[in-house]
């Protein structure tokens, strides 16, 4: 298809290439937003206009100036941008299609939050770890403090130290970052709900049977360890099983999910 335009010929491959280019500098923009890298796009901008004002002004001495720094400003964006491109890359690995796609042999949070669960349950901390999947959890987020943090073992055990003033409530993890601490979850509405399980266990209930989320719980009373997931809670779960649970639910792909959680026994509702 052939659109004409004075002297322009405009087909749908235009178009689309238009609407294209349109969309990644839209998200480009919401990913460095309100960041330092937002500022140092505005600068470079303004040095580039800056520079096509100089080369229709005829400045030669400034017009030189930049064209010698072309040869190097690839280099000098790869650098400067590099924390951003990082955090763009992981970002663009950790989308769900492309995690459909490209099936990944690892995933370092899991290690992370296995160690700190096995240090927690061993001194008896409580914990409660929302790992996410394909539902957002934007309202869960808002009710607690945000972190924005790395996740990591250490971090982890800090947050849940009953001296720690984060600790009552939930986090939130979405792939390595902590989103938030002290989050409020649902709590379930089971009527057959075994009466002797605390209210950790029943957010990490209440939580799974309105999202995908996995929820992980580090019982305070005894230091049993739980998953929840799609409304069904398991317990007494140890570091290999735990383990176990996490690769299967975020490395091995949605087409075993019929087959997971088959080698551990459900708890009854």
């Amino acid at each position: 298809m052939l659109l004409k335009i004075g002297f322009l010929n405009i087909t749908v491959v235009d178009v689309f290439d238009i609407l294209l280019i349109t969309f990644l500098f839209y998200k480009i923009y919401q990913f460095v937003r309100g960041s330092v890298a937002a500022r140092m796009v505005v600068g470079l901008l303004l040095i580039l206009v800056f520079s096509g004002i100089a080369e229709f002004l005829s400045m030669t001495g400034i017009s030189w100036i930049f064209a010698s720094l072309k040869t190097v400003w690839v280099i000098a964006f790869v650098i400067i941008f590099q924390p951003e491109l990082r955090r763009l890359l992981l970002y663009l690995g950790q989308n769900p299609i492309i995690q459909k796609i490209v099936k990944v042999d690892s995933a370092p949070f899991i290690e992370e939050v296995v160690g700190a669960s096995v240090e927690l349950a061993r001194k008896n901390f409580g914990s409660l770890v929302v790992i996410t999947r394909e539902t957002g959890l934007k309202s869960i987020v808002e009710t607690g403090i945000p972190v924005q943090a790395k996740v990591s073992k250490p971090l982890l055990i800090s947050i849940f130290n009953p001296r720690s003033p984060l600790h009552d409530g939930a986090v939130v993890l979405e792939g390595e970052t902590i989103l938030a601490a002290k989050c409020q979850l649902p709590l379930t509405q089971n009527p057959k709900l075994d009466p002797s399980l605390g209210m950790r266990h029943r957010a990490a209930l209440g939580l799974s049977e309105q999202t995908d989320s996995l929820i992980l719980v580090v019982s305070e009373e005894t230091g049993t360890m739980s998953i929840a997931e799609d409304g069904v809670l398991t317990r007494g779960l140890s570091e290999e099983g735990l383990t176990k649970r996490l690769k299967e639910a975020f490395i091995m792909g949605t087409e075993q999910k019929s087959l997971k959680w088959g080698f551990f026994p459900r708890a009854v509702q």
